[in-house]
């Protein structure tokens, strides 16, 4: 028997259901619309599931036509067939053997893949005499359709699985080699690192993500990030890998993965750090420096892993003896990376792994919208009034949709302020661009007084807990003048390595504002004499923050 291992949420908690099936269950199994094959595997008679509305939403991966392999989402392989519509529904999954060679095809708008091999499918069909009510409230304890029958064992509750590597949640291709330079034999030892590496770096939804893309004469990508995002099919999938022979195109591999991998299209996740390692044996045949250049620009981080290094012998056939140094983010020694020969991997699995995982040493993904913490001071003072107080939410949501707003990106936090402060909200409170910029405009006037100096200690001290030079800012709005000192607290601020722009509306002093402003004061210091002129702020604001990032980056 088969063990069915699915995860799924019921009832906002999420359930593990461990049962075995001899013949098909009368009551449907509410899925999700990623639920694969794999995870709802039986022998015997078919089991019934209950696909939920809207998967036409979601990107499903799907491989093969009619017989579908077990890594595919059951609901899309439903939507594909034409059993099931946008509305969802039951259907009754039957388990079959692995086969070769699975047929991609278009149908009733879902777009399956093509695969090689997979070592088990399942084909669909349109279940009868279901007892149920079948809506995307189905409740998941539903009565037995007939009394008289023995119930149906209740499914047992066990601990929900992990969702992958939190702490590494990292988009990762890897670029193998795959030329005649490295041979079958070593090109195997390199399919057992590589699949070493991937186990201790733990792929889950929440964890790292890893495609993979062959160097040869021309790069031929094997699968993308979202293909395998569970440990035991990403294993199988690195073992089915087939030697290609041929150059060792480098450059192009890097190019191709550089151009094609990490779009949203090819399953990147915005805000989530971009990685390559590149691996190669002895040494490439063509050129790396511009394939490297668009990567760095493209904010991508590239490792390479150089494994039997030229002998001082074969130097004279090496094209280009810098090619190292060329290829990776930064020549700091971080990115570069050197294993003595393929018989001696196992050592360096850990090692190199905290290297990819290490967020602060990714430089090349660190760029001004993925990296700032910005935070917004503002002036809830009674001189601005309810309008006025609703258009400076706009002007620093306008700044804020500007930057990549992730628990792995860039964040923003807020302080009001009048006489007293309140912390509106802190830089990780909210972990998403939608979320963020939701709290900032849901944010209540307060009313009253103007203590400027006294609100720029407080946020000092409260919103920007993380030294970081040239990664925190704050933005002062302020509308009038101050009843305390405002430039020994902007001092402060400034040697604890925040960078304050200061935006002054209507009777707000310019030496003032000037005075809180960080140096050169005059591109980080900006007046209006109406709040209507604040949107024309946005974009100078956003570029002085980039140029300033990069200045100290």
């Amino acid at each position: 028997m088969f063990l069915l291992s699915v995860l799924m949420p019921l009832t906002g908690l999420f359930f593990l259901l461990s049962s075995t099936f001899g013949s098909e269950s009368s009551v449907p199994y509410p899925v999700t619309c990623v639920t694969r094959g794999a995870d709802l595997m039986e022998d015997g008679g078919g089991v019934v599931v209950l696909c939920p509305p809207h998967c036409t939403k979601w990107r499903l991966s799907v491989f093969g036509t009619g017989a579908y392999a077990s890594v595919s989402s059951i609901c899309g392989a439903a939507l594909h067939s034409g059993i099931l519509g946008p509305s969802g529904g039951p259907v009754r999954i039957q388990r079959l053997y692995g086969q070769h060679n699975y047929i991609s095809s278009y149908a009733h708008g879902i777009q399956s893949q093509a695969l090689s091999h997979w070592t088990a499918s399942f084909n669909l069909t349109k279940p009868v005499n279901v007892p149920l009510e079948l809506t995307s409230e189905t409740s998941a304890t539903a009565l037995p359709a007939q009394p008289a029958k023995k119930p149906l064992k209740k499914p047992s509750v066990k601990k929900a699985l992990t969702g992958g590597n939190k702490d590494c949640q990292m988009d990762i291709a890897m670029v193998i080699d795959s030329s005649n330079n490295i041979g079958q034999r070593r090109f195997n030892l390199q399919k057992n690192f590589v699949a070493k590496l991937t186990a201790m770096l733990r792929v889950g939804q929440t964890g790292p993500h890893i495609g993979l893309v062959q160097a040869s004469d021309s790069p031929r990508t094997e699968f993308l990030l979202t293909n395998y995002t569970q440990p035991k099919e990403l294993l199988f999938a690195i073992k089915e890998l087939a030697f290609l022979g041929g150059n060792t195109n480098t450059g192009k591999a890097i190019m191709h993965t550089a151009e094609t991998f990490f779009t949203q299209e090819n399953g990147g996740r915005r805000g989530h750090p971009r990685v390559m390692m590149v691996l190669i044996d002895g040494w490439p045949s063509d050129d790396l420096e511009q394939a490297a250049m668009l990567a760095r620009e493209s904010g991508i981080n590239v490792f390479l892993v150089s494994v039997a290094k030229p002998a001082p012998e074969e130097l004279a056939m090496v094209r280009d003896k810098d090619f190292m140094k060329k290829a990776v983010c930064k020549d700091n020694g971080f990115f570069s990376y050197l294993i003595p020969s393929w018989f001696s991997t196992t050592k360096h699995v850990k090692p190199l792994t905290q290297r990819l995982c290490s967020l602060d040493g990714l430089l090349c993904s660190k760029t001004c919208y993925n990296s700032v913490n910005i935070g917004f001071l503002i002036d809830g003072s009674s001189s601005v009034g309810e309008l006025n107080f609703q258009m400076v939410l706009d002007f620093l949501a306008g700044i804020a949709r500007s930057f990549d707003i992730s628990d792995v990106g860039a964040h923003i936090g807020a302080v009001q302020f009048t006489y007293d402060q309140r912390l509106e909200f802190g830089l990780f409170d909210h972990s998403n661009k939608d979320d963020a910029i939701n709290a900032l405009r849901r944010i209540s006037y307060m009313s009253g007084g103007t203590a400027t100096g006294g609100a720029i200690s407080y946020t000092t001290q409260n919103l920007f807990r993380r030294t970081g030079p040239g990664r925190n800012f704050l933005i002062v709005v302020t509308d009038g003048q101050s009843y305390d000192d405002v430039q020994i607290p902007a001092e402060a601020a400034h040697k604890q390595g925040i960078t304050i722009y200061s935006v002054g509306v209507a009777w707000a002093p310019l030496h003032e504002i000037q005075s809180m402003s960080s140096e050169p004061k005059d591109s980080h210091t900006f007046f209006t004499r109406e709040f209507t002129g604040l949107v024309n702020f946005i974009p100078p604001l956003v570029r002085g923050i980039c140029r300033d990032f990069t200045e100290n980056n």
